[in-house]
């Protein structure tokens, strides 16, 4: 008989927040069970109680104030009942956790190798120099190459891909039973995303190991597990077989959710229908479509180099543009490769090294008064000290708009018209959600009545539901106000959705480009075809075809 390695029975938690005595529960009446070598997967939004869940098999929550009811078994322990010394061992023993975000889990100050050679100590009766072996074995596990050298970096000389490694490697350095892993792969592109993905699979394989994947992507769900358990406001509504969920689901709820995620083979919904011109010769001008008028933005032969001497880098390798207005341009591509530089310039926050930058004919250095920017994270590009109301107010006043009636009217206006209240002019960037600060991001990109939009990954942390709100917030106003829109983003099902044609960047260069259902359906370049065979798949078989498929490209190319 196969080992229940978790057992979940009306598990509850409750936090104590608001008035002293309210706990209102965040997880209410959740049952389900694990056996050892499966996969699990739990998907829904940003606040369903999956991470409470998640943290409740390690007893995360103890000494936090909340309660929790019903039974939780790892490995046997029940976590609830277990000592300080049972759940110590629980804790990287039997079962290990790995987070979304590497860089707040791991330590600056300490070398990746003798952090994880501490937990290592921490679980086993070794020497120093037998962890500090184990921490290199696991990290050569993991795919870190040259691992003897790079056990002695510290995480900022790591990758984003590279530290979610690291945080693997840490978890299997005492070899537990079951892998607890927290949106892995959420902050990384669609490549390093699958060689992630890729790997826990042959962990699982190697090992047996049991896992429990909680993400908000149930691309990413799909490609990773065999059960799947769909929670929402702390309630499980459906549970499956993976394939079975997806293809015939059976809740309202859970069909709403998979009917938000964006497809590469889905319908197209964007605001505009012009053409945006690309090249990257050396010095070609760009040309505007035939019966359109001067285009919002041109770009001439752009480069924008970062460093001196052999530590220069080209971020952005001679890229020219035009977009006109109504229309928008996506560009994907995977960290590194320039986009985001290339966005910065074109609103003019970075000088390029050389080439040139028009706003509607006119040649602009620096800050542009016709461009705005709606950054990835809201949280770090509003201040907390000020009200929103405040922060979207700040375009106009930089313009010169001195009428404080007729300030706080406008932003009344714009956070209605980006779907929020005008009561909200009051509130703090910590009393919303995600999905309403990026709305709030929206608005003050908006006040100022710019001729050009430059969105830097919009929706990259959003759930999907809210990603589809948002893009269709942006489709909405550019429809309604004729906005020039540049959508740069990793995610390339998102770029599909929103763009009229795209650009996918390789090392600072274009390497394609063209109307979107061109290259999407007929891609021209190598790097084009690995980024969009990368993109998770709803269907598990096909899943499980494309990972063969990498596994064959990794063997011919070691």
């Amino acid at each position: 008989m196969t080992e229940l390695l978790v057992e979940v029975d009306d598990l509850t938690v409750e936090f104590p927040v608001g008035a002293p005595g309210e706990h209102p529960r965040a997880v209410d009446g959740v049952s389900f069970t694990l056996e050892a070598g499966r996969a699990l997967g739990i998907v829904g939004e940003s606040g369903s109680g999956k991470s409470t869940v998640a943290a409740a098999l390690l007893g995360l929550h103890r000494g936090t104030g909340a309660r929790l009811g019903g039974t939780v078994r790892v490995g046997g322990t029940d976590v609830a009942a277990a000592s300080g010394a049972e759940l110590r061992r629980l804790r990287g023993g039997t079962a290990a956790m790995v987070f979304q975000d590497p860089l707040s889990s791991l330590d600056p100050y300490h070398a990746i190798g003798d952090q994880i050679a501490e937990v290592h100590r921490i679980h086993a009766d070794v020497s120093r120099r037998a962890a500090r072996a184990r921490a290199v074995e696991v990290l050569e596990r993991v795919g870190i190459p040259d691992a003897v050298r790079r056990a002695r970096a510290r995480p900022h000389e790591f990758s984003g891909g590279m530290r979610q490694r690291a945080l693997i490697a840490m978890a299997l350095a005492c070899e537990p039973r079951l892998l607890i892993a927290d949106e892995p792969t959420t902050a990384l592109d669609v490549t390093v995303q699958a060689q992630i993905l890729d790997l826990l699979h042959e962990l699982r394989e190697e090992r047996g190991l049991g896992l429990l994947l909680v993400t908000h992507d149930v691309g990413v769900a799909a490609e990773s597990v065999e059960e799947l358990l769909v929670m929402r406001g702390g309630h499980v509504v459906e549970r499956g077989a993976v394939g079975s969920v997806l293809s015939t689901p059976a809740d309202p709820y859970t069909r709403a959710l998979l009917a938000s995620v964006p497809r590469l083979d889905g319908p197209v919904s964007v605001a505009g229908s012009g053409a945006v011109s690309w090249g990257s010769a050396p010095d070609p001008a760009p040309q505007t479509p035939a019966g359109l008028d001067v285009p919002v933005v041109e770009a001439f032969s752009l480069r924008r180099e970062f460093g001196r001497g052999k530590r220069r880098v080209d971020a952005v390798a001679g890229v020219s543009l035009a977009v006109s207005a109504g229309e928008t341009l996506g560009i994907v591509g995977e960290s590194g490769s320039g986009k985001s530089t290339l966005g910065r310039m074109l609103v003019g926050l970075l000088d390029p090294s050389s080439g040139q930058v028009r706003h509607e004919g006119v040649e602009v250095r620096g800050i542009a008064r016709g461009a705005q920017m709606v950054f990835q994270d809201p949280v770090s590009s509003l201040n907390p000290r000020r009200s929103i109301g405040e922060s979207i107010a700040d375009p106009l006043r930089a313009a010169g708009e001195r009428d404080r009636a007729g300030v706080r009217a406008r932003v009344e206006e714009l956070l209605l018209r980006v779907g929020l209240e005008a009561g909200h002019y009051d509130r703090y960037p910590h009393e919303f959600s995600g999905g309403q600060r990026q709305r709030v991001g929206i608005a003050r990109a908006l006040a100022p009545r710019p001729r050009l939009i430059v969105c830097d990954e919009p929706v990259s942390a959003l759930d999907v539901t809210t990603q589809a709100q948002v893009t269709a917030l942006l489709a909405e106003l550019q429809r309604e106000l004729g906005i020039a829109l540049v959508f740069i983003a990793h995610d390339l099902a998102v770029v599909r959705q929103v763009s009229d044609r795209v650009a996918v960047m390789y090392a600072g260069q274009v390497v394609e480009e063209g109307p979107v259902d061109e290259v999407y359906d007929r891609p021209a370049h190598t790097y084009t075809r690995q980024l969009l065979a990368a993109v998770p798949a709803l269907d598990p078989e096909l899943a499980e075809r494309r990972r063969s498929s990498r596994r064959e490209v990794f063997a011919e190319t070691a």
